[in-house]
């Protein structure tokens, strides 16, 4: 009926003073009206109210900015000045849904001058820089406590990886903000935390946290070759087997050789990582290392040094196979991550950049069908992993 009256009457339904803005005033300003006669105990212009110690004082205008732009309400007040208003608090300048909006925008990589121009282009509204980092920066207690949660206390796999973020240090430079992510043994996936640096003393600093929030176990670690890394699991985490990414070790393989030659060395090495044992790959590997080990020494070193930690999956079947030798379970998460820190560009220090990568992480699979897509994909391993690691891996852990 409201609709069709504004359209009899030439009214507009969106933008300043359309129908919506119009409606959401009217909604607000009964609801205050609402409030304060709960609180002084009587209706607008009853006797009752006469000489009760606390009656109506008139109303004050205020501003808010809604999900239909600014919408100008009547606030109501009481003479002991005790009115304490909910649906649009003191001091209060924007209702929960602009706060979500800015921070769904955030988290697909818009800049705050970007988020300020869509509001005022979208909705009318005015919204300052500041007015959005003060939004955005509310995440910063949310993520302390996501930081620190209890985890379960064993985990089938662990994902490590890093994204390269651009901080603005005097200079800017390029700096790692390491993802942690873990296999539950439901086989759903589950973001351990995120942190910025690295070395040896630093990842003995991460494992043990993790190992404080209550994870005293963990299968399999898969990583890049990552410096001090293997020594630091083998501190907190002695039985765990670290595995380097093979995907990753293709990549660098490929640095060294010219480019006409990657589809002959992928397929000279592909032999290595797909023999049947330790023992196999290793005569496969001598075969490469004769072959090509003339023109790439390098790429034979970066394989040698590499060969303690590349050869831990080749005593499993194919089904851990699969799911180990690359860290491309962790990669498609930060595919989203790179596509918000992209478009940022640079951030002024650590901190903005964690809060990004944060609200990226946040806002994944929303519908949830990707984790249903991945719980299924993880069945077979899992089943897997229970007979190859007997006694470590129950149901139970949840």
């Amino acid at each position: 009926m409201l609709v069709d009256r504004a359209r009899n009457e030439g009214l507009q339904l969106t933008g300043e003073g359309g129908l919506l803005q119009q409606l959401t005033k009217r909604v607000l300003e009964s609801a205050l009206e609402g409030e304060i006669t709960d609180h002084v105990g009587y209706e607008k212009h009853d006797p009752a109210g006469k000489n009760n110690g606390n009656s109506r004082n008139g109303t004050r205008a205020k501003t808010v900015l809604t999900d239909v732009g600014p919408v100008e309400v009547r606030v109501p007040c009481d003479t002991a000045g005790s009115f304490e208003p909910q649906i649009v608090k003191k001091r209060q300048r924007r209702l929960t849904g602009v706060d979500e909006m800015v921070l769904s925008l955030s988290a697909k990589g818009l800049t705050h001058g970007e988020i300020s121009a869509h509001l005022a282009e979208v909705y009318g509204a005015e919204v300052s820089k500041q007015t959005i980092s003060t939004i955005t920066d509310k995440v910063m207690d949310g993520m302390a406590e996501w930081q620190n949660r209890p985890l379960d206390c064993v985990y089938p796999v662990l994902f490590v990886d890093a994204i390269n973020v651009k901080i603005r240090d005097g200079k800017v430079a390029n700096r790692p903000i390491y993802v942690v992510m873990a296999v539950t043994v439901d086989g759903t996936r589950d973001i351990l935390g995120i942190w910025a640096g690295e070395g040896a003393k630093y990842w003995l600093h991460v494992f043990t946290e993790l190992k404080n929030r209550g994870l005293d176990d963990v299968l399999m670690l898969v990583c890049d070759g990552l410096k001090g890394l293997p020594e630091a699991v083998e501190t907190v985490w002695p039985r765990t087997i670290v595995q380097t990414c093979v995907v990753h070790l293709l990549r660098n393989s490929f640095r060294y050789a010219a480019r006409q030659d990657w589809d002959k060395v992928a397929k000279a090495v592909k032999p290595v990582y797909t023999a049947p044992s330790e023992d196999a790959a290793t005569e496969r590997f001598l075969e490469f290392q004769e072959s090509w080990g003339g023109k790439y020494p390098a790429i034979v070193k970066l394989w040698s040094d590499a060969w303690a930690e590349f050869v831990p999956f080749l005593s499993f079947d194919v089904e851990i196979r699969k799911v180990i030798c690359s860290t491309n379970a962790i990669e498609s998460v930060n595919a989203r991550i790179r596509r918000a820190v992209r478009a940022r560009g640079h951030f002024p220090n650590e901190a903005a950049a964690l809060k990004c990568i944060y609200m990226a992480l946040m806002s994944l699979d929303p519908t949830g069908k990707g984790r249903k897509r991945w719980t299924m994909r993880w069945k077979a391993p899992l089943n897997a992993f229970q007979i190859a690691f007997e006694g470590r891996l129950t149901p139970s852990n949840n």
